[in-house]
């Protein structure tokens, strides 16, 4: 597999996501998690989990970092990091995969576990997105 990033900063991207999942909103699970986005240019956006009481409005870790990042101007990551419950791995949920492949379907998914992190594509983990383009056909 090719990945984007290398090692050093894998690991200083999954350091973001753990720090962004001390600020997780989490009463109602008590699952913290915190996710972080790296771009080409080094800047990396994070962001945490927030549920609701009333739980459809509950954002997870990863949408609400990409969310982020694009309120700033990037929509092109090459990389995210996520950290769930300490050392358990927690990969995206089928909802973030879909929204994270809207900006690339290669990015590296960067999951903690109890052994440090693994690596994966999203395309590895959501191999046929939807893609309205996918459907149409070509003019």
């Amino acid at each position: 597999m090719n990945r984007h990033v290398s090692n050093e900063t894998t690991v200083k991207l999954l350091d973001a996501a753990k720090a962004a999942r001390e600020a997780a909103y989490a009463p109602y699970s008590d699952f913290p998690v915190g996710a972080a986005v790296l771009f080409a240019d080094g800047e990396i956006i994070s962001g945490c989990n927030v549920e609701n009481s009333s739980y459809g409005l509950s954002i997870c870790a990863e949408r609400n970092a990409m969310s982020s990042a694009v309120t700033r101007g990037y929509n092109n990551p090459i990389a995210i990091a996520i950290a769930g419950g300490r050392g358990m791995p927690c990969p995206p949920c089928g909802a973030c995969r879909q929204f994270l492949a809207e900006f690339n379907e290669n990015m590296d998914v960067i999951i903690e576990d109890i052994n440090g992190f693994v690596v994966y594509k999203l395309s590895e983990l959501l191999p046929l997105h939807f893609n309205l383009q996918s459907g149409r056909e070509k003019k």
